[in-house]
């Protein structure tokens, strides 16, 4: 069937360059099959240019604000949907079964050229995971209180992912032991990767709805605990300009939804400028 380019039924809030080799673009209230036509059509016309010209585009980290639905992965199988409801179902050609996204969660889109950045599909799984940690575990270290059980977020070697531990001695431990509890997860990752440029990427739920993955069994793993930030962290759902305008009260104190954003493309453009090196993997 031959490819069809969709318009991008989007609002896009701001594209900037973040240095010479990466721009960010912030698109709000997003169609997904609108999205995913457009991060494929970017990602065709870099390989073009650089195949046919030799030309290196800068790296795109798209911030994305999407509509409700459940995305089926390219190897997605169906029995992971447990429930039918009025949110669409799309199947998609990334990596990983069945998630949702929607409101209240930061979607990031990686199109990056890994061979120019020199980073292997391994690498760059690493470097989102850990991204994603450094920025959570900063969040829940400013909640930090003397109770007996830290919170912590790690990856996984055997399930892509970030998830939160309760460590009953108040500790960072690295390594699950008798004293470490998984809670759930927080944050999935998808990629594609085609001629060496990637797209699709990372979800991290900040203060949505959980329950719409009661519906399904999330990344295909059944009854998997699904977590949000906003339940550890105390977050403000207004704009930074809001509380700008009010700083005097208590919830100007709150993390909001732009702070934890900004965090978070902070530590990705370290990494793909190489100023943030990958940390050893942990045990299995």
């Amino acid at each position: 069937m031959p490819y069809t380019m969709q318009p991008l039924k989007t609002n896009l809030d701001n594209e900037q360059p973040l240095n010479d080799i990466l721009i960010t673009k912030s698109f709000l209230a997003a169609d997904y099959v609108s999205t995913l036509d457009a991060m494929l059509s970017r990602t065709l016309e870099r390989i073009a240019l650089k195949k046919e010209q030799g030309l290196r585009t800068p790296d795109e980290l798209w911030i994305v604000d999407h509509n409700d639905v459940y995305t089926l992965g390219q190897a997605g199988k169906e029995e992971h949907i447990l429930q039918r409801t009025n949110t669409p179902i799309i199947k998609t050609d990334r990596g990983g079964q069945v998630t949702w996204h929607g409101h209240g969660q930061l979607v990031m889109y990686w199109l990056f050229d890994l061979d120019s950045i020199g980073w292997s599909v391994r690498n760059m799984v690493s470097h989102a995971e850990q991204a994603i940690e450094d920025v959570v575990n900063d969040c829940l270290k400013s909640e930090a209180s003397t109770d007996t059980i830290h919170i912590s977020a790690r990856a996984r070697r055997d399930a892509p992912g970030v998830y939160l531990y309760a460590d009953t001695n108040n500790t960072a431990n690295e390594v699950e032991d008798a004293n470490t509890i998984m809670l759930g997860k927080i944050a999935s990752l998808g990629f594609k990767i085609k001629h060496g440029f990637s797209y699709h990427g990372i979800a991290i739920n900040l203060d949505c709805d959980l329950s719409a993955f009661n519906a399904i069994n999330p990344c295909g793993y059944a009854g998997m605990q699904m977590l949000r930030l906003a339940d550890f962290v105390n977050m403000d759902n207004r704009t930074n300009h809001a509380i700008n305008d009010n700083p005097s009260t208590e919830l100007a104190k709150s993390l909001t939804y732009e702070q934890f954003t900004q965090k978070l493309i902070e530590n990705i453009a370290q990494r793909h400028a190489g100023d943030i090196a990958l940390r050893e993997l942990a045990p299995k």
